[in-house]
């Protein structure tokens, strides 16, 4: 039996590549004849990069201006094909929020995407013609002004001078890669729902937001279009507003992930897949990574099984979604604090477990499993 692993990230205790390889681990000692396919899944965030480097490319490693403006070595993909090079970068690598310390008011209000600029150019220097930014785990809330001043630079313009960063950035296919769906401002914007996330109080939301209206009239100005209302002009404290009036275009970055390594045959080749994510709960049924990855299993008829550190869910809410079981890690750890401290080898163990009970009786909509 062929077992395909695609897990997304557990939160900051396990990356996708960590879990996969936990999973894999754990299924092999369970099923030790079985075959075992890893391929971890990403929707943009952090581990974009990583996620794409177990298939393909190269990671090339730049040094850029991180959100606090000390020096941060960001990690991007460089991958050639037919004589075109892509460029995958990650803007959590630039202006991550797990690169700010503890967040407060002061590092909410100050963080920057300038290191992200950075990468963009970094990229063209080294001959790409396409650059995918995937979005998600940033401290800032600059409405990509910091990118912008990055392109500016680099084009000897000083300042955020949009047009001179709009010209740098004129020869590329710009893919924003991100499932974020919220507008630049408002209640559902970027200050208003991300800030508090990232340190901000209630005082810096309503500052931050002031900015992101000054900012807004720039970008409107010069995309010609208002660009703050578009889906995903929030992400990343707006930058995704920033490269969409770059002329960018959004994508789920689910959906990048699931067709540069060609996701779809993965799952047709497999007998079961084996997902997850930190919390599996009402959030992921709403187009997260594992539930796009459950959607394209049942659409094949292949069995799917999530582990979780938690799982919320109820049973009945799990079969509705074609999904044969889900399990988590808290269910056999001491306590919280011991499924997050041990994450990988707690994941190990309970996959090893479920593994040993996988049997020919376990059924998908479509049939047996194997």
């Amino acid at each position: 039996m062929r077992a395909l692993i695609s897990p997304d990230s557990f939160g900051d205790t396990l990356t996708a590549v960590a879990a996969a390889d936990a999973i894999a681990a754990g299924w092999m000692l369970g099923r030790p004849g079985d075959e075992v396919v890893r391929a971890p899944l990403s929707d943009g965030g952090p581990g974009f990069v990583d996620v794409l480097a177990t298939r393909f490319g190269e990671v090339v490693t730049t040094t850029v201006r991180g959100p606090l403006d000390d020096p941060v070595d960001a990690r991007w993909l460089r991958h050639e094909t037919a004589g075109r090079v892509t460029a995958y970068i990650e803007c959590a690598q630039a202006c991550g929020l797990h690169q700010v310390g503890h967040p407060s008011p002061d590092t909410a209000w100050a963080a920057s995407t300038h290191g992200v600029g950075e990468l963009v150019v970094a990229a063209l220097a080294q001959g790409a013609t396409t650059v995918v930014v995937g979005l998600g785990g940033s401290s800032t809330t600059d409405g990509g002004v910091g990118m912008l001043e990055a392109l500016a630079a680099a084009a000897g313009a000083t300042g955020a001078d949009l047009a001179a960063a709009a010209d740098l950035a004129a020869p590329l296919d710009l893919i924003v890669a991100s499932d974020v769906e919220n507008p630049l401002l408002g209640e559902s914007g970027a200050a208003h729902v991300f800030g508090p996330q990232k340190g901000a109080d209630a005082d810096t939301v309503v500052r931050l937001e002031a900015r992101m209206e000054q900012v807004n009239e720039r970008l409107t100005a010069l995309a010609g279009r208002a660009v703050a209302d578009e889906p995903g002009a929030g992400a990343a404290g707006g930058l995704g507003a920033a490269l969409l009036a770059l002329g960018g275009r959004r994508v789920s970055g689910a959906t990048v992930i699931a067709d540069a390594i060609d996701f779809e045959a993965l799952v047709t080749a497999s007998d079961v897949l084996i997902t997850g994510e930190g919390r599996f709960d009402t959030q992921t049924l709403r187009g997260k990574v594992v539930a796009a990855a459950a959607a394209a299993a049942a659409g094949h008829s292949v069995p799917v099984l999530v582990v979780a550190g938690q799982v919320t869910l109820e049973r009945s809410a799990i079969a509705d979604a074609g999904i044969a079981a889900a399990h988590a890690i808290v269910d056999i750890a001491d306590s919280t604090e011991h499924a997050m401290g041990e994450a990988g080898p707690l994941l190990e163990r309970l996959v090893a477990d479920v593994a040993r009970g996988w049997t020919a009786r376990h059924t998908a909509p479509g049939g047996p499993s194997e």
